[in-house]
C-alpha cells in the first residue's frame, strides 16, 4: 500500500516503510529529531537548540569548554617560556640548550645570547668533528708555512714565493675564524 505520508523534516512525500528519517535518510532530520548529544572527551551532554546541527554544536564546545586534557592542551600552545632572565616570550617547541640544557625562546636560543653557564664541550658530536677538523688544518698550514718560509730565505728576489708565504701566514688564523670562514 503506497500511503502519501509527508515527511514533516523535509517536507517530502513518503510511503509508510519509508517514512521514517532514517529510512529515507532526510537531510532535515536535525531539526525534528531532539537529541542530546554527549562530548566524546570529556562524557558530558551539550545542549543543542532546535534547528542547530549537533556535530557543529559539540565542534563548538571542544574548541571552548571542554574540560578534558586533550582540549586543554590544544588551547594551550604557546607554552614554552624562555629561562634568560627578563625575558617573557614563549614558544610553540622546546629549544632546549645543548650546554646548559634549559629552554629558550628563538631569540636567546645560541649560547652566546643567553650567557649560558654550561660546560665548555662542543655543541654537539658534528660540532666537535668541525673543531677538530679545523685544528687539523690549521696545523698543516703551519708546517706548510714553516717550511715555506725556509724557502723565500734561499731566493728573496722571487715575488711569487713572497705572495705564497703572506697567503699561508694569513690562513694560520684560530681554527673559529676558519669553520666561520673569515665571518
Amino acid at each position: 500500500d503506497f500511503l502519501p505520508l509527508k515527511c514533516d523534516a523535509c517536507e517530502q512525500i513518503f510511503c509508510t516503510d519509508h517514512i521514517a528519517y532514517a529510512q529515507h535518510d532526510c537531510t532535515s532530520a536535525y531539526k525534528k529529531d531532539v537529541q542530546v548529544p554527549v562530548c566524546p572527551l570529556c562524557n558530558t551532554p551539550v545542549p543543542v537548540r532546535r534547528g542547530e546541527m549537533p556535530d557543529v554544536v559539540v565542534g563548538e564546545h571542544i574548541d571552548r569548554d571542554c574540560k578534558s586534557d586533550p582540549a586543554q592542551r590544544k588551547r594551550k600552545i604557546f607554552t614554552n617560556k624562555c629561562m634568560k632572565p627578563g625575558c617573557k616570550q614563549k614558544e610553540m617547541m622546546k629549544v632546549i640548550c645543548d650546554q646548559c640544557h634549559k629552554n629558550y625562546c628563538l631569540k636567546h636560543r645560541h649560547p652566546l645570547d643567553h650567557d649560558c653557564s654550561g660546560a665548555g664541550r662542543p655543541l654537539s658530536k658534528a660540532g666537535h668533528a668541525a673543531v677538530v677538523r679545523a685544528q687539523a688544518s690549521s696545523s698543516k698550514t703551519v708546517t706548510a708555512s714553516s717550511s715555506g718560509a725556509a724557502r723565500p730565505a734561499d731566493s728573496p728576489s722571487s715575488p711569487a714565493s713572497a705572495r705564497a708565504a703572506a697567503s699561508q701566514t694569513r690562513s694560520t688564523s684560530p681554527p673559529a675564524v676558519m669553520l666561520q670562514n673569515g665571518l
